[in-house]
């Protein structure tokens, strides 16, 4: 297995992990049990997990009124992303490097 498929198998899972959590941790709020840590959600995004963890965020209107959720979420989905703009364009993956089939 290529490594490029294993980074996208774990973008998958720590996104849906993400979105997840919020989901979770938002039905939990209702009921007035035990809640996630606000930590343990920015950690996931922070792990990868932060596209998913922006769409959580907003379906289940989750964390909207807190404003290092709303400033923070979006800003390491950008962050991220720009990390892997530069890495795509600065390490181009190619067949001699024995990254693709």
């Amino acid at each position: 297995m290529n490594i490029i498929l294993i980074l996208c198998f774990y973008g998958i899972i720590i996104n849906i992990a993400g979105f997840a959590l919020m989901g979770i941790d938002k039905s939990r709020a209702r009921r007035k049990a035990w809640r996630i840590p606000e930590a343990r959600l920015f950690g996931v995004a922070l792990l990868g997990g932060s596209a998913g963890s922006l769409l959580g965020m907003y379906y289940f209107r989750h964390k909207t009124r807190h404003w290092y959720f709303v400033l923070g979420m979006p800003a390491i989905v950008f962050l991220q992303l720009a990390a892997l703009y530069l890495v795509w364009h600065h390490f181009p993956l190619t067949h001699a490097q024995g990254f693709l089939p």
